[in-house]
């Protein structure tokens, strides 16, 4: 589907050395006939690594705040100051109107391409309309009524944007949580499983690297962990990984969120709902529901072990899967894989963002926020035998 694009430039003002501030931040924004359109984004070229798709490994002149502004005026009709969040591999802005209203502008990878996009967005519009209780964003049109306009940068790239509603509270990551209270994400998490169910779409079923089930195609990056123990321990995950893929072929598999980590939850402790927002479905994709329940509870595992949690260490996420069960099954089979896969989404990460890290060294801190944390889990998962793994979570179901 065809989408408007605006190109954002500078106003001339008529004098060829101006100075004036005032002339050098105006923009205009131009709809441009399909037919003299800038070729459409890709997605990685074919023949190119996993790890290269979806932009992963683009590099991109960022969009700064004055831009930003620009781009939410011209093409979205709004007026006030923008607030950057750090983001993986896109720009992201918190958008304060001043009427008030705040609105998330999110501003893709170049290499994002359009299916990738509308998969996310035509699921938000789906969530909006079979479970309107949920507290997922709503994505507002432009003012030409596109859902994902494109617009071509001062720096000259084309890149797609939308307008998302703000959800407010604070991540996850940021705050506690009691058990009563990560019993409530699990629910939230059983709910979002069933509006998903109903929704397909062109593009949903796309290899992405964050898809657990493609981790074996990511051995390449072990290239990237020059750390030899690290090395070795995430070549004893790979063959265990090995272990379960046929299993894992079996399981039963729907559009997923793919992502419910501590940093996607937004919660309100004053709130009795307590999960006020759930948020980035940027790896939406079909996927193993076993894959979608496992890296919730990956997320809960601590990054830090004392005598405790070295002893219970899924016990915050055995409060998410209790809640889970009470609105969504789970086979006695997808229960004894959820920890491997668990353990397999930390070396997800693991490869991932110390390639991503090597990639792009000045957004290494972002990237690497919770790469040492999985160091600790991994080494945990592997200090036990695989059988003991399997039985983790069985006795929470019964």
């Amino acid at each position: 589907m065809d989408s408007p694009v605006f190109v954002l430039r500078r106003q001339a003002c008529g004098e060829k050395a101006c100075t004036s501030p005032s002339c050098h931040s105006s923009y205009t924004a131009l709809l441009m006939p399909s037919s003299i359109r800038i070729s459409s984004l890709n997605t990685a070229s074919e023949g190119l690594p996993l790890s290269h798709a979806g932009g992963l490994a683009t590099g991109f002149t960022h969009v700064d705040e004055e831009e930003s502004i620009a781009i939410g005026k011209e093409v979205f009709g709004l007026n006030g100051s923008v607030v950057r969040f750090p983001t993986e591999k896109d720009d992201t802005f918190r958008f304060d109107g001043h009427d008030g209203r705040k609105w998330i502008l999110k501003i893709a990878n170049p290499n994002e391409d359009w299916d990738e996009l509308s998969l996310q967005v035509e699921l938000l519009a789906h969530l909006e309309q079979v479970a309107a209780d949920l507290p997922v964003p709503r994505v507002s049109p432009s003012v030409k009524g596109a859902i994902l306009p494109k617009v071509t940068t001062s720096s000259g790239e084309d890149r797609y944007v939308r307008l998302l509603s703000y959800m407010p509270g604070a991540p996850l990551a940021a705050t506690t949580s009691t058990s009563q209270d990560r019993e409530k994400i699990g629910e939230l998490l059983a709910a979002l499983r069933h509006a998903c169910s109903t929704f397909s779409h062109p593009g949903d079923s796309r290899t992405l690297a964050w898809d657990v089930r493609h981790l074996s195609d990511l051995r390449h990056l072990l290239d990237y962990v020059d750390d030899r123990r690290h090395h070795a321990q995430i070549e004893m995950a790979l063959e265990r990984f090995k272990t379960i893929e046929p299993q894992l072929a079996l399981c039963r598999t729907q559009v997923l969120h793919n992502d419910f980590n501590t940093s996607n939850i937004v919660v309100d402790p004053t709130d009795e709902r307590f999960v006020t927002g759930i948020i980035d479905f940027g790896d939406t994709v079909r996927t193993a529901i076993a894959i979608d329940v496992s890296t919730a509870l990956m997320n809960q595992l601590p990054g830090q072990l004392d005598d405790a949690r070295q002893a219970d260490f899924f016990g915050h996420g055995r409060d998410v899967l209790r809640g889970y069960l009470r609105g969504a099954d789970l086979t006695d089979g997808e229960l004894m894989l959820i920890p491997h896969l668990a353990m397999a989404r930390v070396v997800t990460r693991a490869l991932l963002t110390t390639w991503r890290a090597r990639l792009f060294p000045q957004n290494s801190r972002y990237i690497l926020r919770n790469t040492a944390a999985g160091w600790v889990q991994l080494e945990w998962f592997l200090e036990r035998s695989f059988d003991e793994v399997s039985q983790l979570l069985l006795p929470t179901a019964r």
